[in-house]
C-alpha cells in the first residue's frame, strides 16, 4: 500500500501511481459496476480537459465515460467527475450546493484544488470535483488524475500504453497542488527537416505540414508534461505557424501560450516570412518595413496568449544587419526594442510578456552595456551542447521581468550537430538546472526538443525538472528509475535505468554523432578515431560495453508483453541499438585497418562487422517507421543533414598476410609497456591479451600456466573463420600479494608464454602508479567544505564548488575550499599533472573558471578553464564533454606525494587528475582502470 501526502504528489511523481489504490480513503472511478461521469465547463479548453481524462479512464478501464455539458450535472450517477476553473458558473454553483471553498485559488498561477466527498444535493452520487486556479491550473489536475490511474505523459508519442484495471481507484484525499517552480515551461520545435515535418506532412497532418491537427497533439503532451510554452517549428521547410490555419486557434483552445525563437523577433517567421522583395533585413537602412512587417504581426495576434521576443538579429539565427561595432549593434538593438515595446502597448493594455534571449551575439551586446527595460525577461541560453553560458547576478535576477533559460537537448550547427538520438546526459541537464535555480532563473524555461522523438525521456526531465525544484535535489538516477516505472511497471524500472544510464555514460564519453571525428560548418571528413592512440584496446572495451549494453536490453525487451513492445523499441531498444551499431560500424572499420596492417586475419571479419552494423542501423530505423501500422512513418532518419559521420564507407576486403603461426598482442602496443600486461601488486583488475593464428588456420589453444591469483575469461578454444582467428582473454588479478609470473598457452604445436609486468602498490587509498599514469578521480580527494558530490563525470561523480562560494584572489588560496589527493609514484622522470575538468562556464558575469593547485606543498599554481567564443578549444571541450589543463614537471621523484586543489571561483566541477609519465598510453578517455573494464 502506497500512502502519499498531498502536497508530495508533485515531487514523487504521481504518473507513478500506476497500481490501483487500496487506501480506505479513495474513490472508485472504474469498475464491474460501470464507469464514472466525466462533467466540465462550457469552454473550449476544459472539455478539451475532460476529453482527455475521459480517454485515460477508458485506456484503463476499457469502458468510455459519458460526456456531460454543464448544464446537465444532474444527470450524473454514482460518480461524478466535475472539472472546471474556479470561478466559472459550474463551479460557483457547484461550491454552493456542496459547500466547497475555491477561495484559495484567487491570483494563484496554475493551481488547482481536488476534492472528493459524497454530493450533499443528490445522495448517492459521489463527487471529484477539479477546481483551477486558472483554465490551465484544471488541465493539470485532469492530468495527475490520469497519472494517478497509472496513463503515461507518452501514451500518444511513443506508445505506452497503461497497463488494464478491472478496477480504478484514486485517492479520495483533498489535494492542493504546489506553485509551479517556475512560470513559463515549454519546449521549442527546431531542426524539424529529418523527422517532424516529414512525418506530419507525409503520414499524419491532413494539412501536408506541421499544422493544427499535429499542434494538438504536440499541445497535449504539454499538458501531459505540464508545461504551457510553445516556440513553433520554423526551419524554411516547414510552412509558418501563422501561416497555417488552425494552429493559432489550437494554441488558444489548449490555453498554450505562443513564444517565438531568438531569432524570431514579434512572432514572425523571418525565414519564410520576410520576402526579397521586402529589402534587406537592416533595421539601420530599411527601418519602416521591418516596422510595418512586426506591427502586422501584432494587430494579428494581439487577442492571443503570446510571449514576445524583443530585440533583432538577422533572418536566420544570425547576426544583426547593417552594424559593423558593437557600439553600433547596441544602439541598434536598444532602439528596435523601443519600437517595439511602443507596438506592444498600444495593441494590449497591460503587461505583456516579453524576453530577450541573449543568443551567440546578443550576450555580447548585452555585456557591452546593454540595458534592456526591467520589465523584459532576459533568457540566458546555453551554448548549444547543454552548458549555460552565463546566469544572474543578484541585480539581474531581482529585475521585475526576472530571467529564464533556453537549453539544447537536440542542435544543428558547429562543431557537430546532434540531431539523431537523445544523448545529453541527465546529470549535466540535473547540474545545469540547478546552477539556474540557484541564481533566480525562474520566470521561462525553454528546452530545444527537435523533433520531440527521441529525446522523450530528456524533454520529460528537463520540464519536470522546471515545474517542480525539487526534483532537482534528488540524483538524476533516481528520477530515471521513476520515469521507467511509469512507462512500463516498477519490476523492470532499476534494470532499464541502469542500460540507459550506461548509454548516457557512453555518449557522455563521446555522442554517437560525433564518432566519425568530423566538424561542420564548414564540413570536414571523418577521420580515423582517436580511440586508437593507444593501439587499439580502448576502442575494443568501448565495443565491448556497447555489446554488453544490447545484450542486456534486448534481453529485458524480449521478457516484456507484447502490449509494451513498440514503446520499448522507441524509448530503449533504437537507441541503444543504433548508438551502438554506428560505434561498431566506425571503431571496427578503423580496427580492421589496423589490424590489417599488422597482418592480422581478423580485419576481414571487422570489416564485415562493420558492414553488418550499417546495415542494422538501416533495418532498425525502417522498422520504427513501420511502428503501429506506419504511426511512424517519417519520423526517424539516421542521418540528418548527411553529414559524412552518417555515410555509409566503403567496405574493404583484405587478403592474406602471408604471416603463419600463434602469437600474442598486448592491450597498449602504442606505449612503454606495449609488450607486456602491466598490474599493479595489491589491485584487483582485468586485462586483454589476445591470441592470434596469423595464417589463418583452425587452431585449437588452451591455457597451460595461469598464476596464482589470476583467472582468464576462457581456459580454452578454438581459432577459427568464425572469430577471425584470434581470441581476447581477459586476464584478472584479484589483487592478491603472492603472485607467479608465468601465463602460457599452448596454440597447437606453438608454445607462448605471456609477458607480465609487476609494479609496486602502495598503502590503503592511495592512489599509485599503472601503466605509467596515476589517475584521481575527483570523489577521491579529501574535501573540506565548499566541494559537493555531483553525479556527472567520467567516473559517474565529480566535485563541484559550491554556488554561493565568492570569487576569490588567485594571489592567496589557502582560505579557499579545498580537496586533497594522495599519491604514490614509483617512475622517476619527467611527467605531466592533466587536470580535467567538465566544461562549464562561469557561473555569473561577476564570476571567472579558476582553480589553484598545489604539489607537495609548493606555492599554486592558477589555472584558468574559461574559453572565449567558439574557439578551437571550446570546440573539442563540448565535443569530449571535457576541459583540460597540464602541469608539466620537470622530474617528479618516486615516493609519496599530495596535491591540493583550491575553488577559486563558484561552479567549477572537477573530474579527474591524471599525472603520467613519459612512456605512457595515450588515452582518448579516462585511462584504463578496473572499474573501467567489461568482460566479455
Amino acid at each position: 500500500m502506497l500512502t502519499l501526502k498531498p502536497k508530495l504528489v508533485p515531487l514523487l511523481f504521481s504518473m507513478l501511481l500506476s497500481a490501483p489504490f487500496s487506501h480506505a480513503a479513495s474513490i472508485r472511478l472504474a469498475g464491474p459496476e460501470g464507469v464514472a461521469d466525466v462533467v466540465s465547463d462550457d469552454d473550449t479548453t476544459m472539455k478539451l480537459a475532460a476529453g482527455l481524462l475521459r480517454r485515460d479512464l477508458e485506456a484503463v478501464s476499457g469502458k468510455a465515460p459519458r460526456s456531460l455539458a454543464a448544464d446537465h450535472l444532474a444527470e450524473c450517477t454514482r460518480v461524478c467527475v466535475v472539472i472546471g476553473r474556479h470561478d466559472s458558473p459550474l463551479l460557483r454553483q457547484l461550491a454552493q450546493s456542496e459547500h466547497l471553498d475555491f477561495s484559495s485559488l484567487r491570483g494563484e498561477w496554475e493551481r488547482y484544488v481536488r476534492v472528493s466527498q459524497p454530493s450533499r444535493s443528490k445522495p448517492g452520487v459521489q463527487l471529484l470535483v477539479i477546481a483551477g486556479s486558472d483554465a490551465r491550473g484544471a488541465v493539470y489536475g485532469a492530468v495527475d488524475l490520469g497519472r494517478e490511474l497509472g496513463v503515461s505523459a507518452w501514451e500518444w508519442w511513443a506508445d505506452v500504453r497503461p497497463a488494464a484495471r478491472s478496477v480504478a481507484e484514486v485517492r479520495a484525499d483533498r489535494i492542493v497542488s504546489e506553485r509551479p517552480s517556475v512560470q513559463y515551461r515549454g519546449v521549442f520545435l527546431n531542426d524539424e527537416d529529418w523527422g517532424l515535418q516529414p512525418w506530419a506532412a507525409k503520414t499524419f497532418d491532413p494539412s501536408g505540414d506541421i499544422g493544427p491537427a499535429t499542434y494538438a497533439r504536440v499541445f497535449e503532451l504539454l499538458w501531459r508534461l505540464k508545461a504551457n510554452l510553445i516556440w513553433p517549428a520554423m526551419h524554411d521547410s516547414t510552412k509558418p505557424f501563422y501561416q497555417m490555419p488552425g494552429n493559432a486557434q489550437a494554441a488558444r483552445d489548449y490555453a498554450i501560450v505562443v513564444g517565438t525563437s531568438h531569432a524570431e523577433p514579434m512572432m514572425r517567421n523571418n525565414v519564410r516570412e520576410w520576402k526579397k522583395s521586402d529589402g534587406a533585413f537592416n533595421f539601420f537602412t530599411n527601418r519602416d518595413a521591418l516596422v510595418r512587417y512586426w506591427q502586422q504581426r501584432v494587430d494579428e495576434v494581439k487577442d492571443f496568449e503570446n510571449f514576445y521576443s524583443m530585440g533583432i538579429r538577422g533572418v536566420h539565427d544570425s547576426a544583426m544587419e547593417g552594424a559593423t561595432t558593437l557600439d553600433e549593434a547596441r544602439v541598434g538593438v536598444s532602439s528596435v526594442i523601443d519600437i517595439q515595446r511602443g507596438m506592444l502597448a498600444k495593441a494590449r493594455p497591460g503587461p505583456v510578456p516579453q524576453a530577450l534571449t541573449l543568443y551567440k551575439e546578443v550576450l555580447d551586446i548585452y555585456n557591452s552595456g546593454l540595458k534592456p527595460p526591467d520589465d523584459i525577461t532576459l533568457i540566458w541560453p546555453d551554448d548549444n551542447y547543454g552548458y549555460l553560458h552565463q546566469l544572474s547576478t543578484p541585480g539581474e535576477a531581482a529585475r521585475s521581468g526576472g530571467a529564464g533559460l533556453y537549453y539544447h537537448i537536440s542542435y544543428w550547427g558547429r562543431p557537430h550537430d546532434y540531431l539523431w538520438l537523445g544523448t545529453t546526459h541527465p546529470g549535466l541537464i540535473r547540474d545545469q538546472l540547478q546552477r539556474a535555480a540557484a541564481t533566480g532563473t525562474r520566470k521561462v524555461w525553454v528546452v530545444n526538443v527537435g523533433d520531440i522523438k527521441p529525446g522523450e525521456y530528456l524533454t520529460q526531465y528537463f520540464l519536470d525538472l522546471a515545474f517542480d525544484h525539487r526534483l532537482l535535489e534528488r540524483g538524476a538516477n533516481a528520477h530515471l528509475q521513476a520515469w521507467f516505472a511509469a512507462q512500463f511497471g516498477a519490476a523492470q524500472a532499476p534494470a532499464m535505468a541502469a542500460i540507459m544510464q550506461e548509454y548516457y555514460n557512453l555518449a557522455w564519453e563521446r555522442r554517437p554523432e560525433f564518432m566519425g571525428f568530423s566538424q561542420t560548418e564548414p564540413t570536414t571528413p571523418t577521420r580515423q578515431s582517436d580511440y586508437l592512440r593507444s593501439g587499439g584496446d580502448e576502442a575494443e572495451q568501448r565495443l565491448a560495453r556497447y555489446q554488453a549494453l544490447v545484450l542486456r536490453a534486448q534481453a529485458i525487451g524480449a521478457a516484456l508483453p507484447a502490449a509494451s513492445q513498440d514503446a520499448y523499441f522507441q524509448l530503449v531498444l533504437y537507441p541503444v541499438r543504433a548508438s551502438a551499431n554506428l560505434n561498431a560500424r566506425i571503431l571496427k572499420l578503423d580496427l580492421a585497418a589496423q589490424y590489417a596492417r599488422m597482418g592480422r586475419p581478423s580485419a576481414q571479419l571487422y570489416a564485415r562487422q562493420a558492414q553488418a552494423a550499417q546495415a542494422a542501423i538501416v533495418a532498425d530505423t525502417a522498422r520504427y517507421n513501420a511502428l503501429g501500422g506506419g504511426k511512424w512513418r517519417g519520423m526517424m532518419d539516421a542521418a540528418p543533414r548527411r553529414l559524412p559521420v552518417f555515410d555509409a564507407p566503403a567496405f574493404p576486403s583484405y587478403g592474406s598476410a602471408g604471416r603463419s603461426g600463434c602469437a600474442l598482442a598486448y592491450p597498449t602496443p602504442l606505449s612503454a609497456q606495449g609488450g607486456t600486461l602491466a598490474f599493479t601488486r595489491g589491485r584487483a583488475e582485468s586485462k586483454t591479451v589476445t591470441l592470434i593464428q596469423y595464417g589463418a588456420q583452425q587452431q585449437a589453444w588452451s591455457a597451460t600456466s595461469i598464476p596464482a591469483g589470476m583467472s582468464l575469461s576462457a581456459g580454452k578454444g578454438a581459432l577459427n573463420e568464425e572469430n577471425g582467428y584470434e581470441q581476447r582473454i581477459e586476464v584478472h588479478y584479484d589483487g592478491s600479494a603472492g603472485t607467479g609470473a608465468t601465463l602460457r598457452f599452448a596454440c597447437g604445436a606453438d608454445q607462448l608464454q605471456a609477458r607480465l609486468q609487476w609494479t609496486p602498490g602502495a598503502a590503503e587509498g592511495v592512489a599509485t602508479e599503472h601503466e605509467r599514469i596515476i589517475t584521481l578521480p575527483a570523489a577521491t580527494g579529501t574535501a573540506t567544505a565548499g566541494w559537493s558530490a555531483i553525479d556527472l563525470g567520467s567516473f559517474g561523480t565529480g566535485m563541484r564548488s559550491d554556488f554561493a562560494l565568492p570569487s576569490r584572489d588567485a594571489a592567496a588560496p589557502g582560505a579557499a575550499p579545498s580537496l586533497l589527493y594522495r599519491f604514490h609514484s614509483h617512475s622517476k622522470g619527467a611527467a605531466q599533472i592533466k587536470l580535467v575538468a567538465v566544461p562549464v562556464h562561469p557561473l555569473i558575469s561577476a564570476n571567472k573558471l579558476r582553480i589553484a593547485v598545489s604539489l607537495d606543498g609548493e606555492p599554486p599554481a592558477t589555472l584558468d578553464y574559461a574559453t572565449v567564443g567558439r574557439s578551437d578549444e571550446w570546440k573539442n571541450n563540448v565535443l569530449t564533454n571535457t576541459a583540460v589543463r597540464t602541469i608539466a614537471l620537470a622530474d617528479l621523484p618516486p615516493g609519496p606525494h599530495t596535491l591540493q586543489v583550491y575553488a577559486l571561483d563558484p561552479g567549477f566541477i572537477l573530474d579527474r587528475i591524471e599525472v603520467s609519465f613519459d612512456g605512457a598510453p595515450k588515452y582518448y578517455g579516462k585511462p584504463a582502470t578496473a572499474a573501467a573494464r567489461t568482460l566479455p
